[in-house]
């Protein structure tokens, strides 16, 4: 209650950041989104009646515009990556300073993934290796993707954005945001996190690589 609190004063002192609504489990999450239709949600994973996993899926089942920020712990929360899979927009850890929480929801209420480079490899390689039935991509699917389009997922799934893929690549920043836009169609996928996750699914990235 008390991180829950301190999270909704540090965001609600935001002069651009409102914060709409407050729940203590994840059934009650679930009934709020459908109120109040906030434009970013920050799910922790461990609630009562309902965990964060299925108030997500729950969630974006309902609305597949809705944009969840999971809250982890990291080491301790094993099913961020199943977080992930149900439709989660990024995560961010708990003990993350005011300004990270604050442009975390900026950066996924603009429609971008939150995918930090220096921690979505570790949790995407770790929990790849524990997720239970994972989606396992056919290589029909992979195949419909150019050499470039190939090449802009997996910088996407090491964590780079659009700007330092550009750079990257030595090509123009809306000239990725179409490769993003036509692998995101290609492949059937909501947003560039599941987009990470399907590059290490379908062993584009390696795990443990």
């Amino acid at each position: 209650m008390m991180v829950r609190e301190g999270f909704s004063v540090l965001l609600g002192a935001m002069p651009d950041i409102e914060v709409v609504g407050e729940t203590v489990n994840g059934r009650e999450a679930v009934a709020q989104v459908a109120a109040l239709r906030p434009d970013v949600v920050l799910m922790d994973i461990r609630m009562p009646e309902l965990n964060g996993i299925d108030a997500t899926r729950e969630i974006v089942a309902a609305d597949a515009d809705a944009k969840v920020l999971v809250l982890t712990t990291f080491d301790l929360d094993e099913y961020v990556y199943q977080a992930l899979r149900a439709g989660a927009s990024g995560f961010l850890l708990k003990d993350a300073s005011a300004r990270q929480l604050a442009d975390g929801v900026r950066v996924v209420a603009a429609g971008e993934a939150l995918l930090a480079p220096t921690v979505t490899k570790r949790l995407i390689t770790e929990f790849a290796k524990a997720a239970q039935a994972p989606r396992a991509p056919s290589l029909s699917q992979v195949g419909e993707l150019t050499e470039r389009e190939t090449e802009v997922l997996v910088l996407i799934a090491q964590g780079l954005s659009n700007a330092e893929i550009a750079d990257r690549l030595v090509v123009a920043e809306s000239t990725i945001k179409t490769h993003v836009s036509r692998i995101l169609v290609k492949l059937g996928l909501r947003d560039r996190t599941q987009a990470a996750v399907f590059a290490y699914e379908a062993r584009l990235v390696q795990v443990g690589g």
